[in-house]
């Protein structure tokens, strides 16, 4: 029996063996606390080193502040600018309308005057004048609105006051070139009746053949078959 407990104790199904320190638990928490310590300070360096290396200093706080308060001074600065901006903008605009109606005013007012220049100048055209016959033909005007159209214009008056009503003819007749060729013509419908007491105006339209290049207009007013008066423009 002895034999089985000995060789129990001496082969590999012994029991195991427990080997404790005998270090004191007091001791062991100041090492503890010691490696703890250590660890803080190293990340503390660690910490310290990477600042220098970020170029971070001490008063980082302070210049944030700092650089924030700035950034809100740039921020109203540039919001004032806009503001500044919007509203030449808007004194643009509006400077531009002015000069538009002004623009407008401006050709509404050459208009007039021109109107005003044609009025003056056909009362003048109804002046009476010393002599001559009591019908006259006082404007005739021609102009080509295109190559196919010409518009005309005739102005015939009596010149002397408390002339009876005169009643007679008005015959418009054109010369020019046809294809190269001479070419002459009488308005369609000529002569038209003309009765007036004092003025009367006639204008119309004429539609020319193709290939036709008007030289001379000339109108006619006839009383039966007596001419009374003609005249004649050139293009």
């Amino acid at each position: 029996m002895r034999f089985r407990l000995l060789r129990r104790r001496l082969t590999i199904s012994a029991p195991r063996m427990a080997v404790r320190s005998a270090m004191p638990w007091p001791l062991r928490w100041v090492v503890v606390a010691l490696v703890l310590g250590f660890c803080a300070s190293v990340a503390l360096w660690a910490f310290e080193f990477g600042k220098d290396i970020a170029g971070l200093e001490p008063n980082a706080k302070e210049e944030l502040v700092k650089l924030r308060a700035e950034l809100v001074q740039v921020r109203q600065q540039r919001d004032d600018a806009q503001s500044i901006v919007n509203t030449s903008g808007s004194l643009l605009t509006a400077e531009k309308a002015a000069q538009q109606r002004l623009s407008s005013q401006i050709r509404q007012l050459e208009a007039d005057n021109q109107a005003l220049r044609d009025d003056l100048g056909f009362f003048e055209k109804l002046l009476p004048t010393a002599g001559g016959d009591a019908v006259a033909i006082r404007g005739l005007q021609a102009e080509l609105l295109s190559g196919s159209q010409m518009k005309w214009q005739v102005l015939v008056i009596q010149s002397v006051r408390n002339a009876p009503e005169f009643s007679g003819k008005l015959e418009l007749s054109v010369t020019g070139l046809q294809n190269g060729k001479p070419w002459n013509a009488i308005m369609p419908g000529s002569p038209v009746p003309l009765q007036l007491k004092q003025y009367r105006r006639l204008e119309g339209v004429l539609d020319l053949p193709p290939q036709t290049v008007v030289k001379t207009v000339t109108a006619r007013i006839l009383e039966g078959s007596l001419t009374r008066t003609v005249q004649t423009v050139k293009l």
